[in-house]
């Protein structure tokens, strides 16, 4: 019989899973998939690991109406039962956004736990209630089944005292105001693969890029988080699809006294109406701008690549300097025009961009005679969650 273990990376209305066969406790990935648009027009389907797509399915046209959470999981697990009934699942990992000051590493999850993380969603309003509803979900459906969360806060743990803290008074830090940064499975794992990728530049000074809709970027020194762009929530640092990235509190305040806005309004302007879609007017989505000819398209482009290459200089400061950088997630790689602009705004720290390697977009992307060298990683989250389950699972952490 083969072991198995499943992973989810939930969305509001989607949920991104992946399926990996293990023996001890080495890994090899099986299936991934989505269960999709839940709520409007609820889509399943399943890739292997080669990517060839194997199932492709309307889940209308099985129950007409939206699929709640645990409607969608049942199916999925109902799935794997009926595709291989010699796989026997040993645990779910959860991607979770926020673990607060209380989670700094994967855990079981109880009730207990559970609470404290949905207690956690006013830092990750997003986020939060999307991977909560998975975890209640399969505990209602295989109470008996090990659940793990895992926490993209988890990675920043690393972070030196004053990397952490506001300049705050104390009795503002005592309600747990300092910054945490997010992302960390996949600085996590793009950790993991440095040493294959830049050899003995992997221990040195290296940024990493996680460029997607949700976009923020860490400094790694020995491979350990040293400074990273997003603070308290994941509305903080760099221009993101919707989401404003680095405002002055002070405007925030501004726009509560004087715009006719409450909290809860202003919150889903500052996440789900500005960034890219908020300058441009016109999309979120980076590829929609970059075919655009519209003046406020380049606009959004030009102040999102300004404020990377604004954000690596900060970064570098904070390390004492930069040996490599690395591009990874959904913008970071595939879209050769935002690494070439954030590049040559950085040809003065010596990254030397090579076009011909950049339109590839795998690897090295820069020329070797300069000082500082680019490359393409891709990132893999669900390899990381994978693993964290599999040794709670098997008591190796």
């Amino acid at each position: 019989m083969a072991d198995g273990v499943l992973t989810f990376n939930a969305g509001s209305s989607s949920l991104k899973f992946a399926l990996f066969t293990h023996r001890g406790e080495a890994l090899r990935p099986l299936f991934h998939g989505q269960l999709e648009d839940l709520s409007e027009d609820p889509r399943f389907t399943v890739d292997d690991a080669a990517g060839q797509r194997i199932v492709d399915q309307d889940l209308g046209q099985l129950r007409p109406g939206a699929w709640t959470h645990e409607e969608a999981l049942a199916h999925l697990l109902h799935w794997i039962d009926g595709h291989d009934d010699n796989l026997s699942l040993t645990a779910i990992g959860h991607r979770v956004v926020h673990g607060g000051e209380a989670f700094a590493a994967p855990v079981r999850v109880d009730a207990a736990v559970l609470d404290a993380i949905e207690a956690l969603t006013e830092l990750a309003p997003l986020h939060q209630p999307a991977s909560i509803a998975p975890v209640r979900a399969i505990a209602a459906l295989r109470p008996d089944l090990l659940q793990v969360a895992c926490f993209d806060t988890a990675f920043h743990s690393t972070l030196p005292p004053v990397e952490r803290l506001f300049a705050l008074g104390a009795d503002l830090r005592a309600h747990g105001v300092r910054r945490f940064g997010f992302h960390g499975l996949s600085y996590e794992y793009i950790a993991g693969e440095l040493p294959a990728c830049l050899g003995p530049l992997a221990d040195g000074r290296v940024i990493i890029a996680h460029l997607g809709n949700g976009a923020s970027m860490c400094a790694l020194h020995g491979r350990r988080s040293r400074a990273t762009t997003m603070g308290f929530t994941a509305l903080d640092g760099l221009v993101m699809g919707t989401r404003c990235g680095t405002i002055d509190p002070g405007a925030v305040l501004h726009l509560l006294r004087h715009a006719g806005l409450d909290a809860a309004t202003l919150e889903r302007k500052l996440y789900r109406e500005s960034g890219l879609l908020g300058v441009s007017g016109l999309s979120h989505d980076m590829r929609t701008l970059l075919a655009s000819d519209a003046p406020a398209a380049a606009l959004a482009v030009e102040l999102y690549c300004h404020r990377i290459a604004r954000e690596v200089g900060a970064l570098a400061a904070a390390i004492g300097g930069v040996d490599a950088m690395v591009f990874t997630a959904g913008v970071g790689e595939n879209a050769a025009p935002v690494r070439a602009r954030v590049l040559e705004s950085l040809d003065w720290m010596g990254f030397r961009l090579d076009a011909i390697a950049n339109a590839r977009g795998n690897g090295c992307i820069t020329d070797p005679g300069g000082s500082a060298q680019a490359f393409v990683i891709r990132t893999n989250e669900d390899a990381v969650v994978a693993r964290h389950a599999l040794e709670l699972a098997l008591g190796k952490a």
